[in-house]
């Protein structure tokens, strides 16, 4: 269908069929929390990300959903 990508079949993925193993690279929320928990902010490589992100399986789309809370603390009401 046009208009959807990888990034939102991952977010469906994620959110709505609640996938537990999705790693969505291409966000860059993901990719300023693997920088800022993992490499002190500095830039790296998205091979580097997914190595890194093989430690996680099969829980790929938790890590995400810590990192993501790592940017943001405050709670989020829905």
């Amino acid at each position: 269908m046009r208009g959807i990508g990888r990034w939102t079949a991952e977010m469906f993925l994620m959110f709505n069929l609640l996938r537990p193993d999705v790693f969505p690279l291409d966000d860059l929320g993901l990719q300023k929390g693997i920088r800022r928990a993992y490499f002190k902010g500095r830039k790296v490589s998205l091979r580097t990300m997914t190595r890194l992100g093989e430690a996680w399986r099969p829980w790929r789309s938790v890590a995400t959903w810590y990192l993501w809370r790592s940017l943001d603390p405050v709670p989020v009401e829905y």
